[in-house]
């Protein structure tokens, strides 16, 4: 089987197990030149690894973002899922209001399937944990089981959209089954948030996965305007019913300053076992390296 050959390797290990999906990471990138080789180290000792989504088929379907998909092995058979003319221009309806991927290839049969490698996070999580129901931020989606319905949610409330950074329409997945999300930020700096009939609100779009059944507006921070204005804390996203949330707190801080590049290289790229696309945590071990070099 590949899925033994590439763990005797002893350079890639399983980090995440749910269903049929694991997760791959590489401890280090071996395929390095003498110009790459500091670089490589460092983002060793940093944590930016490569990591892949390996799916194990047993009669069973996966549905994948596009162009993500790098390798299959046995009897596995893809199909665009699209079920006519007015399914294809309902899909294409979708992708344009989500920025997500008009059509999703679903792969089915029995064998081995390894999407493409990318040096985000990718988080394994099981839907009906979320109520049956879980409302993604645009970009998290990488794949999931078949058996779950995918949905474009669309606001409820104007001001949410207008100023709440989350955008009009946003994917969601329903139904029982496991789904694979890339996140710029690991678990361990997420935080999980469970309302019971509560509220949160959050200062910025930093909530990257809710459930479906919370309510999301956006609010004045203060009772009045005047006092909003006095805080300095002016809106705010509100997140309001029973369900969970998980927010990533530093996620501000790793959007780019003017002449960095944005990271939005993702698996489906088909380009993100690239150095290029190690985003600003490259940049930042490049300098760790030249003032390490200065004191030696």
């Amino acid at each position: 089987m590949v899925y033994q050959s590439l763990f005797n390797s002893g350079n890639a290990e399983a980090v995440a197990q749910m269903g049929g999906m694991t997760v791959v990471q590489y401890k280090k990138d071996m395929s390095v030149t003498a110009d790459t080789s500091k670089i490589e180290y460092y983002c060793s000792k940093m944590k930016v690894n490569k990591r892949q989504l390996l799916l194990n088929l047993n009669g069973n379907g996966y549905t994948v973002q596009a162009g993500a998909m790098q390798w299959m092995s046995g009897n596995v058979n893809a199909a665009t899922g699209v079920k006519g003319i007015g399914d294809f221009f309902g899909k294409l309806a979708s992708s344009v209001v989500t920025n997500e991927s008009a059509i999703k290839p679903e792969y089915t049969g029995y064998g081995q399937m390894m999407l493409e490698p990318t040096f985000r996070h990718i988080l394994l999580t099981d839907v009906a944990e979320w109520g049956g129901s879980i409302v993604l931020d645009d970009g998290l989606f990488l794949a999931c089981d078949s058996s779950l319905q995918q949905k474009v949610v669309a606001r409820t409330n104007v001001s949410s959209a207008v100023f709440g950074g989350e955008g009009l329409f946003n994917l969601s997945l329903n139904g029982a089954g496991i789904c694979a999300l890339e996140s710029i930020v690991p678990k361990e700096e997420l935080f999980e948030i469970n309302l019971q009939n509560d509220v949160l609100k959050i200062d910025g779009n930093m909530a990257i996965a809710w459930s479906g059944s919370l309510e999301f507006t956006v609010e004045k921070s203060g009772k009045s305007l005047v006092g909003s204005a006095l805080s300095k804390e002016g809106l705010v996203n509100v997140y309001r019913g029973t369900g969970k949330v998980w927010m990533a707190p530093v996620k501000s801080t790793l959007v780019p300053s003017a002449g960095q590049t944005a990271p939005t290289e993702n698996a489906s790229t088909g380009q993100t076992g690239t150095p290029g696309a190690q985003n600003d945590a490259v940049d930042t071990i490049q300098a760790v390296s030249k003032v390490l070099d200065f004191f030696n």
